[in-house]
C-alpha cells in the first residue's frame, strides 16, 4: 500500500498538467480530493477547480453539494459560484476556463485537481465538441411557439422526418432536446446526427491523470436516498424556495433543471407535495449516476477506485509518479 513518505506528488507535477477526479453524483469525490489536497500541503500544494454545472450558480449551495466556505479556505477552489442562475454555462466554456487556469495554477507551484462528475465537461475537455450553431433566441421563440399550437410529440414528429437518428433517442416531448435538434437543422441545412458525427473543435493539450471513483450499483443507490435527505435537513427547500421568490428564474433554465431543484420547483408550483418531490428527487439522483457510471465507463480512467479510498489513491498514484 503506498503512503505519503514512498510517493512524491512533486514526481506527478513534473508529469502531468492536472489530475481529474472524477464519479457519478455521491461518491465521495470531493472529499477525496479535499483530503488528497491536505495530505501534500507540506510538500505539493494543490488546488481545485470544479467540474460541476451546478456549482457555477450562485445561491445554489445546498443542492450543488457546494465546498463549505471552510472547505474553500482550506484549499483554494475554481469555477465555483460564477453565474447567477439566469445565466447559461457551457461545456465549451469549462474548457477554455480549464485551460486558461491550469498555466496559472501551476505558476503559483499549485497542482490543478479537476474535480466532479459532469462528463460532458471532461469529454469537451479532453476530446473536443462537435462544432455546432449558437443558440438563436428568435429561432427558438418560433419553434416554441409551433410547439405550443402543436404539441411537443408532433414536433417530434417533424423531426423524425428530418433526423430519424436523433428523433429515434429523443422521448416524444424531451421538448428541450427537440427544440435544439430543429434549431440546429434550420441553422446550418444539416441534421444535428450527422452534425455531431463530425469534426470536433480540438481537446485541449494538457497532461491529464484520470482517476474514477466507480462503487458498485447497490451503493450508488444507497448514497442517493442519502444524499438528498440530508439536503432536505440542510434546509435546500428553503434555497430553492429563495430561489422561486426572484421572480426572474423559471423552470426551463440549466440551473433550475438540476437534480433535486427542478422537483422541488414542482413541489412548490403545486403539481406534487413534499413526499412525491422527494421521491422523484431520489430517483432522478439515481438515474443521473447511471447516466455518469456509463459515461465514466466509455470514457477510460487511468486509475479506478471502486471507494473513495485515500491510501487506495495514493497506492496507484505511486504508479504514475515515477
Amino acid at each position: 500500500m503506498g503512503s505519503i513518505s514512498v510517493l512524491n506528488p512533486a514526481q506527478l507535477f513534473d508529469r502531468f498538467d492536472a489530475l481529474v477526479i472524477s464519479g457519478p453524483t455521491a461518491s465521495g469525490k470531493s472529499a477525496l480530493a479535499l483530503q488528497l489536497a491536505a495530505t501534500w500541503a507540506g510538500q505539493q500544494p494543490c488546488e481545485i477547480i470544479s467540474m460541476d454545472s451546478a456549482q457555477v450558480y450562485r445561491g445554489m449551495n445546498i443542492g450543488t453539494a457546494k465546498p463549505t466556505a471552510t472547505e474553500q479556505a482550506a484549499v483554494p477552489h475554481h469555477l465555483i459560484d460564477l453565474l447567477d442562475p439566469a445565466e447559461v454555462y457551457s461545456a465549451a466554456q469549462f474548457a477554455r476556463d480549464v485551460c486558461s487556469l491550469t498555466p496559472a495554477i501551476r505558476a503559483r507551484g499549485a497542482l490543478p485537481l479537476i474535480v466532479g462528475g459532469t462528463m460532458l465537461y471532461f469529454k469537451a475537455l479532453t476530446e473536443g465538441l462537435s462544432a455546432l450553431p449558437q443558440a438563436d433566441a428568435a429561432l427558438r421563440a418560433r419553434i416554441d411557439a409551433e410547439a405550443a399550437a402543436q404539441g411537443w410529440p408532433a414536433m417530434h414528429a417533424r423531426l423524425a422526418t428530418l433526423d430519424p437518428a436523433t428523433a429515434a433517442r429523443l422521448a416524444p416531448n424531451d421538448k428541450q432536446r427537440i427544440q435544439r435538434a430543429l434549431e440546429v437543422i434550420e441553422l446550418t441545412g444539416q441534421p444535428l446526427s450527422e452534425l455531431q458525427r463530425g469534426a470536433a473543435h480540438e481537446p485541449a493539450p494538457l497532461r491529464l491523470l484520470h482517476i474514477s471513483i466507480q462503487p458498485e450499483r447497490n451503493l450508488r443507490r444507497e448514497a442517493a436516498e442519502q444524499r438528498f435527505d440530508a439536503m432536505l435537513a440542510a434546509g435546500l427547500l428553503d434555497e430553492v424556495r429563495a430561489l422561486k421568490a426572484r421572480g426572474d428564474l423559471h423552470a426551463e433554465l440549466p440551473s433550475i433543471r438540476s437534480v433535486g431543484y427542478r422537483q422541488l420547483w414542482e413541489h412548490l408550483d403545486g403539481h406534487c407535495d413534499l413526499s412525491s418531490a422527494r421521491e422523484r428527487a431520489i430517483t432522478a439522483t439515481r438515474q443521473l449516476a447511471k447516466r455518469q457510471m456509463t459515461w465514466l465507463r466509455g470514457l477510460g480512467a487511468d486509475v479506478v477506485l471502486q471507494a473513495p479510498s485515500l491510501p487506495d489513491l495514493l497506492a496507484a498514484l505511486e504508479m504514475h509518479s515515477a
